[in-house]
């Protein structure tokens, strides 16, 4: 099942972040908030700046936290979305 959104809204796939180095080092888990980014998987129709594939900076507290099929996903309006990377 793929969620499909309305008029100007995103839904992105949250990424968890890795706790391993480039190196293969574990880094402990020290608590601190993790960056609001996740990778683009549709857009709405009227969403004019944002694509497919693309990796966005939001709002951590403006979104709407969906669990489908184990995965997490957020939705969010295209105006909260801060930057791509």
């Amino acid at each position: 099942m793929k969620l499909k959104p309305l008029t100007n809204h995103v839904v992105a796939k949250k990424e968890k972040p890795s706790n391993k180095t480039a190196s293969g080092l574990l880094l402990p888990d020290t608590g601190k908030e993790e960056t609001a980014y996740a990778v683009v998987e549709s857009v709405g129709p009227d969403v004019k700046n944002i694509k497919v594939g693309d990796k966005i900076i939001y709002k951590e507290y403006s979104t709407t936290n969906v669990k489908l099929a184990n995965e997490d996903y957020i939705i969010v309006e295209e105006k909260d979305v801060l930057a791509t990377l």
